[in-house]
């Protein structure tokens, strides 16, 4: 009998910390259960996305209010269209804010942090935000600093 009560109790610890692991598994992704029904949607197109991902962050002042849905190419004006979901909690928006994509630290992940501006107008489910500033490529910038250099050599 006390065999029995011990392989049930060493079994309820078990499947409590399978289910720890998925739930600490599922946060750290950014997956939720939760329905999205409180939430608008925005596009902003940025010139180069290199980095950013479907389920990214959306930030203001540092405080998560939204993800990224979807990414794609404008085929008209060939830049990439983000799609982004944000809470209806933050629907006040002015027409002008901006959306850059940033760096999570030295070599972290991209997020998208908005920046709101002073206009009286305010973005709805569907707009568009006009003002956006693309991601910064490391390689791009390393490449431009060698070139400056062989450039001032050569001289």
């Amino acid at each position: 009998m006390q065999n029995r009560t011990v392989e049930i109790g060493v079994g309820l610890f078990l499947l409590a910390g399978i289910l720890a692991l998925l739930l600490l598994a599922l946060r750290v992704s950014g997956l939720s259960a939760s329905p999205t029904a409180d939430t608008y949607k925005l596009y902003a197109y940025f010139d180069n996305i290199a980095g950013l991902t479907v389920r990214s962050k959306v930030t203001m002042a540092g405080v998560t209010i939204g993800k990224v849905t979807a990414i794609d190419l404008d085929r008209d004006s060939f830049t990439g269209r983000v799609t982004m979901q944000l809470d209806k909690k933050v629907d006040n928006l002015p027409i002008d804010s901006t959306a850059s994509i940033l760096t999570a630290g030295l070599l972290g992940e991209k997020y998208i942090g908005v920046s709101v501006g002073g206009e009286t107008a305010l973005l709805k489910d569907g707009s568009t935000i006009h003002d956006t500033q693309s991601s910064l490529v490391l390689e791009d910038l390393i490449g431009k600093f060698l070139l400056n250099t062989v450039n001032k050599d050569a001289k």
